[in-house]
């Protein structure tokens, strides 16, 4: 578990993105990553609100696929009191370079936990290729989110390992794994540990069902008595069909107390958008998985801004917490 805040995540330096001559192997990759600074922190700042929020809050998590638009995608989650971010760019030249999750929270008054997913060796896929600024990332990293009006306490990020297959991608050469972010959230009904995660695409149900056992099994070893909120991008169906009731990642999560909310059943999260062209690539991949917790129905927001531009290639999910214990 990586525990170490920063206010920012260092600029990689040459010895971290000299992996030209490693062999892709889980060992060699394993190796180089311990070694690289900005992979083994956590990134926290912005503002912070009253030290406790009242119920019922309002919580959100949305994949914003790189968020091009930081700004305009705080807009459409303003009411929210919590958020579960994930695919946020930090110093990628496709998103002009800029730090997404910082400048989203500044928009929103918000305190911020983030870590890393991947360390990006590349400029991204060709479609995203389109929209870079410049022909080199100023940092390259890109990863999930946790934000609150309130200040995240003990914040920390939690690797979930997998085949390391995104090492020899040979689209989007990636240094990393897929990643946890959570922090213990204080209301007035006493706290509970907010998790935003992202589990993995390229794979079939089996690997995210281990993925989900690991974090449960962990955050319990963890935090053994806080009711706890996990969320995000579960990529349910990803590489399957599309069919979201084959994760057996659902029955980890019920068999370790959990409830799941993912809005209306037939109701799909993904559209397609500026990055994601396919206008037949809908799926069901977004939820919430809460146990010592009462939540509202979750409702499935579409990611359009006011003129009908697409924030996202996923809308987010949005529910209130009415009540902890």
């Amino acid at each position: 578990m990586i525990r170490e805040t920063v206010p920012e995540l260092p600029v990689p330096t040459g010895a971290d993105l000299a992996l030209r001559g490693l062999p892709r192997t889980v060992a060699a990759h394993d190796a180089h990553m311990a070694g690289v600074q900005g992979m083994n922190l956590v990134e926290t700042g912005g503002t912070s609100g009253p030290v406790q929020l009242a119920l019922p809050l309002t919580l959100g998590a949305w994949n914003l696929e790189r968020c091009l638009f930081p700004e305009a995608s705080a807009a459409q989650v303003a009411d929210c009191d919590v958020l579960l971010l994930s695919e946020m760019d930090h110093g990628m030249a496709r998103t002009a370079q800029r730090n997404t999750t910082r400048d989203m929270a500044a928009a929103l008054g918000m305190h911020y936990a983030y870590a890393a997913e991947f360390l990006e060796l590349g400029l991204g896929s060709p479609v995203e290729q389109g929209f870079c600024t410049e022909d080199r990332n100023a940092r390259g990293y890109h990863g999930n989110a946790l934000m609150a009006k309130t200040r995240l306490r003990d914040p920390f990020a939690l690797r979930l390992h997998g085949e390391r297959q995104w090492f020899s991608d040979p689209e989007q050469p990636r240094l990393g794994e897929r990643v946890a972010i959570g922090a213990t959230v204080e209301t007035t009904s006493g706290p509970f540990l907010a998790v935003s995660t992202h589990l993995e695409s390229a794979c079939g149900p089996a690997h995210r069902e281990r993925q989900v056992q690991g974090l449960i099994e962990t955050l319990d070893g963890a935090f053994p008595c806080l009711p706890l909120l996990i969320g995000g991008d579960l990529n349910t169906g990803n590489h399957n069909a599309g069919d979201w009731r084959a994760e057996g990642l659902f029955d980890v999560a019920r068999a370790a107390g959990f409830t799941v909310h993912g809005g209306p059943e037939e109701t799909p999260t993904t559209r397609p958008s500026l990055i994601t062209r396919w206008p037949e690539r809908r799926m069901k991949l977004d939820w919430l998985l809460a146990r010592d917790l009462t939540l509202e129905d979750t409702e499935i927001r579409p990611s359009l801004d006011p003129d009908g531009r697409p924030l996202s290639d996923h809308d987010a999910i949005v529910t209130r917490v009415t009540a902890i214990g």
